[in-house]
């Protein structure tokens, strides 16, 4: 009779630890499988509206951004980041810079900061044209990545008042 009796108490300490709930699983940004900045920097390309900002560079600063872009091909994202804020210092007007920026923190996997300074550069920039179709591409991606699709579709939107179109020529 003991024998059954530690039979039961121990079938019940084992039904009692297994009907625990599982610990909570915290929500991770989706990795997406594709590569998010040629998604971002086509999206550029793509925009072909009438008006098109451009502005003059100085020659340090366009160093510095060249320089930032071969570290970006290299993979060396933080000296990318660095080469470009530093260029932001000599143009702190720069939003395509702050866009660079944002790509930079993309390669870096911070997304907060990528969309936080996709924005910045959108509201110091000429909200037309192909920066602004980066900066809305930017927010798109990193709403998809927190799999907030009312914010992506919303991003989509923004991104579609980019383009203006030219005067029909007859």
């Amino acid at each position: 009779m003991p024998r059954l009796r530690y039979c039961v108490i121990a079938a019940a300490a084992l039904v009692t630890a297994c009907s625990q709930p599982a610990p909570p699983q915290a929500t991770r940004p989706t990795q997406p499988t594709y590569d998010i900045v040629a998604q971002i920097r086509a999206a550029g390309e793509r925009e072909k509206s009438a008006i098109e900002v451009a502005p003059l560079r100085d020659p340090g600063v366009q160093g510095l951004e060249q320089s930032a872009m071969a570290d970006e091909r290299a993979g060396k994202y933080d000296d990318a980041d660095a080469k470009l804020a530093q260029a932001l210092k000599m143009a702190p007007e720069a939003p395509e810079l702050i866009q660079d920026r944002a790509e930079i923190a993309v390669r870096k996997q911070d997304y907060a900061t990528a969309e936080k300074l996709a924005r910045q550069s959108f509201e110091m920039g000429p909200k037309s044209g192909s920066l602004c179709a980066r900066n809305w591409q930017t927010v798109y991606e990193m709403r998809m990545v927190a799999n907030d699709q009312p914010g992506a579709m919303a991003a989509r939107t923004e991104l579609g008042k980019c383009h203006i179109a030219g005067p029909n020529r007859f």
